[in-house]
């Protein structure tokens, strides 16, 4: 049996929610409850969870690593990851405590919660020691699109205290050509943010990353993928 059939056995069956054009979608809350928590993490629900699984397992995510969800939503990725995951090894977290809840109790049944125990919070500072785990695997698809240069920095200061040595973290990011002056003032789920390969480097190696660019890596709306390496501490 493929892996796409399991998780699909353990699913909960859902109609898929209508397209909205995001420029019409509020911002938190009131857009989550505006298009429903499947829109609101920018739709295409089968085709991204399903890529960002098979893309992690091609890169080595075996069912006894600990995965690191970053800004995991309302588990579009999780709903692969969580079968496949040993128990208690899926760590997912997002700011937004309606996104979770719509995730755990709309997405998962409740045989795979039981089973599979993914752990679960809702914070919106990064703070991933509150896991109390190191993880081995760490993702973060579509966030550093809605970031300024300064919440991205957080995110991988926080993330190289608590990752495994030989742990690997992978960012998707929207690639600029040029330093962007036309990004967004402040975090927004629907605004775009746009930064060179030098800036992903350049934010990566002062919070203790070595960054490889990956690049296309067949997602829908271009998005491009970088992997980070912690690099050890100098002596």
């Amino acid at each position: 049996m493929s892996w796409k059939s399991f998780v699909a056995r353990w699913r909960k069956p859902r109609a898929a929610a209508p397209a909205v054009p995001p420029p019409s979608i509020a911002h938190g809350p009131a857009g989550i409850r505006q298009v429903g928590h499947r829109e609101y993490v920018g739709g295409k629900w089968d085709e991204i969870g399903q890529l960002q699984f098979d893309f992690l397992v091609a890169q080595g995510l075996r069912p006894d690593h600990y995965l690191l969800d970053i800004a995991c939503g309302s588990l579009r990725g999780g709903v692969h990851f969580i079968p496949y995951l040993e128990p208690g090894h899926y760590l997912g977290i997002d700011k937004e405590p309606e996104l979770i809840r719509a995730g755990r109790d709309e997405e998962l049944s409740a045989t795979l919660r039981d089973e599979k125990r993914p752990v679960l919070l809702v914070d919106g500072h990064f703070a991933f020691d509150r896991f109390g785990v190191r993880p081995n695997y760490a993702l973060a698809q579509s966030l550093f699109t809605h970031l300024p240069p300064e919440l991205i920095a957080t995110c991988l200061r926080n993330l190289r205290d608590v990752i495994a040595d030989d742990g690997v973290f992978y960012a998707t990011f929207f690639q600029s050509h040029a330093d962007s002056h036309g990004n967004p003032d402040q975090a927004h789920d629907w605004g775009r943010f746009n930064y060179t390969r030098d800036q992903m480097e350049r934010l990566g190696r002062d919070a203790g990353w070595r960054m490889e660019y990956i690049g296309d890596w067949r997602h829908p709306r271009g998005q491009m993928m970088l992997r980070y390496f912690p690099v050890a501490p100098s002596s």
